[in-house]
């Protein structure tokens, strides 16, 4: 098999990768900022809100949206503006020299602006019926699907800080929330953990893992296996929230941006990177709040912040060229 022979684009003035509600977003404010954003989206377009049913609270939607209907209208408005959008993936860049680059298999890209806005993936248990199940009682959102489960029974997989913030919070709506752990303690803080054993709604299942989610069309049931007996069974359940953490999707960035323990890209005024020209925007800098609308906000920080900068580099190039 021959190489393959990757294509050399035109200078862009912005480029935004990720096609999330903050790439989209960004996308948007650039494209009405007559700055012709090109967008290279992902073979999947759309982040994690294409894995999400119904939202409920995105604001201007009262009766809710599915998610992948929401994602749709973002990118229907970006190009409405003069977007492009492309669903391909970006495989590495080089941010050390100018113009900043990025390149896909097919093709490099050089551009005077980036925007990084490839989100964070959900690490979830890989075991029989959770993918299907997604959105139909899996999920890994307690603030975006707690609400559909008022007075049922809710399972939460995990023993961080997020796993016990996510059981306080759907306590508020099911009638009981078991929090699942593999480990006989949890990882979480000593004021998380006090928190959750003094609630009288929560209860604790130790040294057990899920082996799988029972159900044909929603959540009905799981399978746990108690790790030290060796002894499976079965739960009635309506819904489990997966809580033992997120990817930020840096792989591609990592030798060319800052990132922090964890992996997520530091910014010290959360849109600005330690590379002139490079902003951030959404979940793979923000992994505290992870909501479509505050990656949405992020977005259009990111892109007015863009454009400023582009404005003042713009200036004294021009101002270098009068000279």
């Amino acid at each position: 098999m021959g190489e393959q022979t990757v294509e050399a684009a035109g200078m862009e003035r912005v480029i935004i990768v990720g096609s999330g509600p903050a790439g989209l977003t960004a996308a948007i404010y650039a494209a009405r900022a007559n700055l012709r954003p090109l967008v290279l989206a992902g073979g999947l377009y759309g982040g994690q809100l294409m894995l999400t049913t119904d939202v409920e609270n995105y604001p201007g939607f009262p009766e809710g949206i599915l998610g992948p209907e929401l994602m749709m209208k973002f990118r229907e408005q970006a190009e409405r503006f003069g977007a492009r959008i492309e669903n391909v993936d970006v495989e590495s860049v080089d941010f050390a020299s100018r113009p900043l680059v990025v390149r896909t298999t097919d093709a490099e890209y050089a551009a005077r602006c980036v925007i990084v806005a490839t989100g964070a993936s959900a690490r979830w248990l890989e075991i029989p019926g959770e993918e299907r199940l997604r959105g139909r009682g899996v999920s890994s959102c307690a603030t975006c699907d707690g609400a559909f489960f008022r007075d049922k029974r809710i399972v939460v997989v995990g023993g961080g800080d997020s796993a016990l913030e996510e059981a306080l919070f759907l306590t508020r709506f099911g009638s009981r929330v078991t929090i699942v752990h593999r480990r006989d303690r949890l990882r979480a803080s000593k004021i998380m953990a006090e928190r959750a054993h003094s609630h009288a709604k929560v209860e604790f299942v130790w040294n057990t893992v899920v082996e799988a989610v029972l159900g044909e069309t929603h959540v009905t049931g799981l399978r746990l296996r108690d790790v030290i007996e060796d002894r499976t069974y079965e739960i009635e359940a309506d819904a489990i929230f997966v809580a033992i953490g997120h990817t930020p999707n840096t792989a591609v960035f990592g030798d060319a941006l800052d990132l922090d323990e964890l992996g997520y890209i530091v910014s010290p005024d959360g849109t600005a990177t330690n590379v002139e020209g490079v902003f951030v925007a959404g979940d793979v800098q923000d992994h505290r709040y992870r909501q479509a609308i505050t990656a949405a906000g992020a977005g259009c920080r990111a892109a007015m912040d863009a454009e400023k900068y582009l404005e003042a580099l713009e200036f004294r190039e021009g101002s270098l060229a009068r000279r």
